[in-house]
């Protein structure tokens, strides 16, 4: 009887860890598939916001010598900044969630569920994230104001997602196929929001010569040195501060904060002295004051 029970015992004990092992993955396979096609969605569309960076200046980042391998590890610690930034926020939701389905005394949980057991409404909710997910898009190739863009996410939402999406939810592999698909748009929505943050960061340095927290995380270096001739070690450019924007094919790309112009010069004649990175402003400070004078 003994050797019967414990018998039994080790069977509910290896049952039960099947049913912990297995919940488990469940949980890390339905997570992977929302963050995934996310993360790889936004690391897709950064690259564009890395080019918007540098055509401020006129330049691309090849001419910058960002190459692939610096891209990639520029844009992993872009992705790493929004995962720190996204798991409080997602948390946050959760608990505000769970408190108040405690105040409604669950009401709104069943509330949910019930939603998500009607096709048509749970496909509507997620066709117009979808076309809302185009926001940043529609405002990175033009500027439209709250009322146009709510109209064109809903209009996008209803013609476009509603019926594909009702029709996905119908069997397991096309509700799987819907997570991926609004996860990835998901993802570019926030990749064009960052493009936009990162071209206003891009134009602030310009005009102002401080990059924000953003550049600095995307790995742009708001590095400043005085220029020095090769030759004679004497300074040039009247021993102003320029910003070196990077190097390639033995060259040196600076953008002259005083005349708004960004120029070359060759590797081998030039001394770079006094390097700082992020240098201290004064309040009000802006760039382009030599270039107003000779204007004027």
């Amino acid at each position: 009887m003994e050797n019967t029970a414990n018998l039994s015992r080790s069977s509910d004990d290896v049952q039960a860890d099947k049913e912990a092992s297995g919940s488990v993955i469940e949980l890390v396979e339905r997570i992977a598939s929302v963050v995934l096609p996310i993360g790889v969605a936004l690391y897709a569309v950064l690259y564009i916001g890395i080019e918007e960076i540098y055509a401020v200046f006129g330049i691309s980042p090849q001419q910058a010598g960002i190459d692939q391998s610096v891209l990639f590890g520029r844009l992993v610690g872009t992705l790493v900044l929004v995962l720190l930034l996204g798991i409080p926020a997602l948390g946050l939701i959760i608990g505000l969630g769970w408190l108040v389905n405690k105040v409604t005394f669950g009401y709104s949980g069943r509330l949910v569920a019930g939603i998500r057991k009607r096709p048509w409404v749970a496909a509507l909710i997620a066709a117009l994230w979808c076309g809302a997910t185009y926001w940043g898009f529609f405002n990175f190739v033009g500027d439209l104001d709250l009322t146009i863009m709510i109209a064109i996410a809903v209009g996008l939402g209803v013609l476009t997602f509603l019926v594909p999406f009702r029709l996905l939810r119908r069997k397991p592999v096309g509700r799987a196929g819907l997570k991926v698909l609004v996860g990835g748009l998901t993802g570019l929505g926030l990749g064009f929001l960052l493009i936009l943050e990162l071209s206003y960061g891009a134009v602030e340095v310009q005009r102002t010569g401080q990059a924000n927290l953003l550049l600095d995380t995307l790995g742009f270096q708001d590095q400043w040195a005085v220029l020095k001739s090769a030759d004679d070690d004497k300074p040039l450019y009247d021993g102003r501060w320029m910003m070196l924007l990077g190097e390639s094919e033995g060259t040196y790309l600076f953008y002259d904060c005083d005349k708004l112009e960004t120029f070359r010069r060759p590797i081998e004649t030039t001394n770079l002295s006094s390097l700082q990175l992020s240098p201290e402003r004064e309040e009000g400070f802006t760039c382009g004051g030599l270039a107003e004078g000779a204007g004027q």
